[in-house]
C-alpha cells in the first residue's frame, strides 16, 4: 500500500472535497431542466452525501445534441490520431494527479475500501485511458488483396454518438473501459453513471475537459436508470449504446434498440462464475487466497466474482479449513476509509436486504453457513455483510444458480473431471472462470471445455488491459471491453473500391 495513503491525508482530502453533483453537458455543469434531484448516500453510514441532478429525457436530448454537433463539426473526430492521443494522455495524467480525491469519492459513495480505490481502481482508470491513447496512431487500416487494376481499402471510421450506461460497482474504472476506446477512435460520448455512484464520473468529465477534450465530446447525464438510461437507449440519434450491468436490464437495451433506430448495442452483463479446484493442486494455501479474492473482492459486488467453488471432494475440507484461517486473519471488514480494511459496505439498503434474503433462503433450504451469514456493524448505520460460505451445496440450489452480487460463496463438491466441467457450464452465464490444477494436460482440456469469456488458470484474474473482457451466453452481447478489440465495436468498417483507369 502506498505510503501516501494515510489517515491524515484522507482526512485532509475529505475536508477539501467539492461534490460535482450536476450534469456535465456541452462543456459545463448544468442542473436538470426539471430542477429535480436525488440523494446519494454513504453506504458505510447510511447518511446523505449530497443531492444530484436528476436528468430526464430533455437533458439526455440536450447532451445528445451537443455530442452530435461536436461530432459533425470534427472538433474531435476530425483530429489526427496523434492529436487525440496527446490530449488523452493529458487526461490520464490528470486522473493520476487527482488519484486521492477520486479514490475518496468512490470510497465515500460506493462503500469500497479506500486502499482498493487508491491503489487499484483509479490507477487502472488512468492506465486504461493512456493505453488506448497509445494505440491511437499504431493501428493500421488495410488494403484488400484485389485483382490488378483495383485498389480496395478497408478503413475504420468512428460510429458517431456513443451512449454509455455504467454500473455502480467500479464507477471510475468502468468509465475508463468505455471512454478509452470510444473517445480515442473519434466518437462523441454521452455517459450515464449509476445513480448510486455519480460523483467520481462527473469529476472525470471535468478533468477530461481540462485536459483539452472539446465541449460536447464528453457529456455526463446523472439520473435514474429507468429514466435517463432508458432515454439513451431509445434516443434516435445515439448510434451505439454500451451498457454494463445486470442481464435483466441488458435485455431492455436490445428492446430499446429495436424500438428506436436499431442502434448498435454492446452489453457486458451478469455472471455466476465457477472456480474449479482439481485434486492434484499442491499449494492449498495459495489456492485458498485466490479463491477468497475471487469470491469476496469488492464485497462480491463484481460480475466476474467466483461465487461457485467447485472443488474435488477429496480436498474440499482441507481447502475450506485454510480459507477460514485466512478469512479470520486477512479479511477485515469495516470503515471503507480505513486503509487497513479489505471489506467495505454493500452499496445500499435494498441491495443488502436482497443479499441477506438469498442467505436466509439458503438456510431455509437446509444449507450450512460455515462462516458469516448475518449482518454486522449495524451500529454504524452502514450496510455490512461479512463473507458467507455455504458448504456441500447442490448445483441446483438457488445460491448456486442465482447471481447474488454479494459476499456469498457456494461450495460444490465433485468426483470426476467430467462432472466438474458439467457443473461449471450449467448456468445461463459465461463471463469468467478460474481453474486450479498442477497438471498441464488437465489445464488445457478443461480450459478449452469451460464456456467463459475469460478462464484464469492457477490464479484469479480478469486479464489486463491487453486482453478482451466479456462473456458468452447471457453474460455478454455485441463486443468486448479492454484491448484493441474494444476499438472495433466503436467503429464502422468502410470499404472503398477504386477501379483504376
Amino acid at each position: 500500500m502506498s505510503d501516501t495513503l494515510t489517515q491524515d491525508a484522507i482526512a485532509r482530502q475529505i475536508e477539501q472535497l467539492e461534490y460535482r453533483n450536476l450534469a456535465f453537458i456541452d462543456g459545463r455543469f448544468v442542473a436538470a431542466r426539471s430542477g429535480e434531484t436525488f440523494e446519494t448516500l454513504n453506504p458505510a453510514t447510511g447518511e446523505v452525501l449530497t443531492q444530484v441532478a436528476a436528468c430526464g429525457e430533455e437533458d439526455v436530448d440536450l447532451a445528445v445534441q451537443a455530442a452530435r454537433r461536436a461530432f459533425e463539426a470534427g472538433v474531435w473526430s476530425g483530429l489526427a490520431p496523434a492529436e487525440r492521443k496527446a490530449i488523452m494522455q493529458r487526461f490520464a495524467d490528470l486522473i493520476e494527479e487527482h488519484c486521492l480525491e477520486l479514490a475518496v469519492l468512490e470510497a465515500l459513495e460506493a462503500g469500497k475500501p479506500i486502499g482498493e480505490c487508491f491503489n487499484v481502481d483509479i490507477p487502472d482508470t488512468a492506465n486504461t485511458i493512456r493505453w488506448h491513447a497509445e494505440a491511437a496512431d499504431k493501428l493500421y487500416d488495410a488494403v484488400a488483396p484485389t485483382e490488378k487494376g483495383v485498389v480496395a481499402t478497408v478503413s475504420r471510421e468512428p460510429i458517431g454518438v456513443v451512449g454509455a450506461v455504467l454500473p455502480w460497482n467500479f464507477p471510475a474504472m468502468m468509465a475508463g473501459w468505455k471512454l478509452g476506446p470510444a473517445l480515442i477512435t473519434g466518437n462523441s460520448v454521452v455517459l450515464k453513471p449509476a445513480e448510486l455512484t455519480s460523483l467520481s464520473t462527473t469529476r472525470l468529465a471535468e478533468l477530461a475537459h481540462q485536459a483539452g477534450i472539446p465541449a460536447g465530446v464528453l457529456n455526463v447525464v446523472t439520473g435514474l436508470g429507468h429514466v435517463a438510461g432508458k432515454a439513451i437507449g431509445l434516443h434516435p440519434d445515439v448510434d451505439l449504446a454500451a451498457f454494463t450491468g445486470s442481464t435483466e436490464v441488458g435485455r431492455k437495451f436490445l428492446e430499446y434498440s429495436a424500438a428506436s433506430n436499431l442502434k448498435r448495442v454492446v452489453l457486458e452483463c451478469g455472471g455466476k462464475n465457477p472456480q474449479v479446484v482439481m485434486p492434484d493442486v499442491g499449494d492449498l494455501k495459495a489456492v485458498a487466497g485466490d479463491v477468497l479474492a475471487s469470491a469476496f473482492w469488492n464485497m462480491g459486488e463484481n460480475c466476474s466474482a467466483g461465487s461457485r467453488l467447485i472443488v474435488h471432494r477429496s480436498i474440499k475440507d482441507a481447502l475450506l479449513d485454510e480459507m477460514q484461517v485466512q478469512l479470520a486473519s486477512d479479511w477485515q471488514i469495516g470503515d471503507p476509509l480505513d486503509p487497513e480494511v479489505q471489506l467495505g459496505a454493500l452499496i445500499e439498503q435494498a441491495h443488502m436486504d436482497k443479499v441477506l434474503a438469498h442467505i436466509e433462503r439458503a438456510k431455509a433450504d437446509g444449507l450450512k453457513a460455515v462462516t458469516g451469514g448475518e449482518r454486522v456493524l449495524q451500529e454504524s448505520g452502514g450496510y455490512f455483510v461479512p463473507p458467507t460460505i455455504f458448504d456441500d451445496v447442490s448445483p441446483e440450489a438457488g445460491v448456486a444458480r442465482e447471481e447474488i452480487f454479494g459476499p456469498v460463496l457456494a461450495v460444490i463438491p465433485f468426483d470426476t473431471e467430467e462432472e466438474a466441467i458439467a457443473i461449471a457450464n450449467d448456468t445461463c452465464y459465461g463471463l469468467a472462470a478460474s481453474l486450479w490444477s498442477d497438471d498441464l494436460n488437465t489445464v488445457h482440456r478443461m480450459a478449452a471445455a469451460i464456456r467463459a469469456g475469460t478462464v484464469s488458470v492457477n490464479c484469479f484474474s480478469e486479464g489486463d488491459i491487453t486482453t478482451p473482457f466479456g462473456g458468452y451466453k447471457q453474460s455478454g452481447f455485441g463486443g468486448r471491453d479492454k484491448s484493441v478489440y474494444a476499438h472495433d465495436q466503436y467503429c464502422e468498417l468502410k470499404t472503398t473500391w477504386i477501379q483504376l483507369g
